[in-house]
């Protein structure tokens, strides 16, 4: 298809809609991003970019920028949450890898600038409150009644996507009975480029480094039958925080010391979008398929949608073509990822202790004696490369 000619509307300023713009600005479309937010920006948090992903930001033309603004992974250190002795790891081999550790707010102004550069039209304070895609030209209606109309339109808007239910109707979600929350601190640790996660009963707390290691990022998550806001800006006290992992060791203590302000939100459970099209619209991202944040995957999936759905465009010559093709490729992939995730929580949140003491230990067993059977587990992951299809 003549992609000039392709009118595309991108819903959402965020990492899958930008450089979902990108990607099809750089084969000839005619794109337009739209973001409710007055800038195109992002609260402070961190977040972990595996090479799958970076393969994507690589092909793009950005990998310099990124691994120029990030700290690159050394490595991932399994901690007992009590006495912070290491369970398993030091998978120092990711240091043969591109794996990197970016503040969020970095990727996005990396990203922003780029589209910029190629011409997208970046359309701040645009929100969009409903779409149609039952006529043959989708519509989208904005809050002050603004309509435009479109060729193609994609939804990366998150969780709360508001062409999700235009295509699949009212969401579901379950409540995972967890709730994570999140901040930044300054590294007084000296902490190097190390991951670490110390694992404790039906909680643990995630820390790396940021900015060229003077800042790490703090996540903390915790099971509880509370219900909490699917939200990933509203604040809470840090004393509820620390309150909650106050029997953790000295070093998980002197990080949430530090904490000032602090986001929290409650993890729910999306299903995979049994459908991610309908006529000339298509969704993306969490759009289509939320994942818990047990496995770091959240970005780093959204931009494998991102070249695959423009690869589609510009392989097909049809939309029709295209959007069938954009599914069938990543609708598998995306159901394995996001159940590998959800399977990796129980292995951080074991409370009965006989059972810890064991699974701990076969942990640490395994990262002595085949510490390469520890990365390659993950080899079917990382070791994708959605740009070489």
């Amino acid at each position: 298809m003549d992609l000039a000619r392709l009118r595309t509307y991108v819903i959402g300023g965020g990492i899958g809609g930008l450089a979902t713009a990108l990607a099809l600005a750089q084969r000839g479309a005619d794109v337009t991003v739209l973001e409710q937010a007055p800038e195109i920006t992002e609260v402070g948090a961190g977040l972990q970019i595996s090479p799958n992903g970076f393969a994507v930001l690589a092909a793009l033309g950005l990998g310099g920028q990124l691994a120029q603004a990030s700290v690159q992974a050394q490595g991932v250190s399994l901690r007992d949450y009590r006495r912070g002795q290491v369970v398993a790891l030091d998978l120092q081999r990711l240091a043969r890898r591109q794996y990197y550790f970016v503040h969020r707010a970095d990727l996005i102004d990396i990203l922003a600038q780029a589209v910029r550069a190629a011409g997208v039209r970046l359309r701040l304070l645009q929100r969009v409150e409903q779409v149609d895609v039952q006529a043959g030209t989708p519509v989208l209606i904005l809050r002050d009644g603004t309509k435009l109309s479109a060729d193609l339109v994609v939804g990366a808007d998150g969780v709360h996507s508001v062409l999700r239910p235009a295509i699949l109707g009212p969401a579901k979600p379950r409540f995972t009975g967890q709730v994570a929350w999140r901040a930044v601190v300054p590294n007084t640790q000296g902490r190097g480029p190390v991951a670490h996660v110390h694992m404790g009963p039906g909680r643990h707390v995630v820390s790396y480094p940021l900015r060229g290691g003077e800042w790490l990022n703090v996540v903390a998550v915790r099971e509880q039958a509370e219900w909490a806001d699917e939200s990933w800006t509203a604040a809470d006290d840090p004393d509820n925080l620390r309150a909650h992992f106050a029997d953790f060791g000295p070093e998980v203590q002197g990080l949430l010391a530090q904490i000032t302000e602090v986001r929290r939100w409650g993890l729910f459970r999306h299903p995979v979008a049994p459908r991610w099209h309908m006529g000339q619209a298509a969704l993306l991202g969490d759009a289509a398929h939320p994942t818990l944040p047990f496995l770091a995957q959240g970005a780093n999936m959204a931009l494998e949608d991102a070249w695959a759905l423009a690869m589609m465009v510009g392989r097909h010559d049809t939309l029709a073509q295209a959007l069938a093709g954009y599914q069938a490729l990543r609708h598998e992939r995306a159901c394995k990822v996001i159940n590998a995730a959800s399977a990796n929580a129980w292995k951080y949140h074991l409370s009965v202790p006989p059972l810890r003491w064991a699974v701990h230990g076969a942990l640490r067993l395994g990262g002595l004696l085949a510490p390469d059977k520890m990365v390659q587990q993950f080899g079917w992951l990382y070791g994708y490369d959605i740009t070489r299809i």
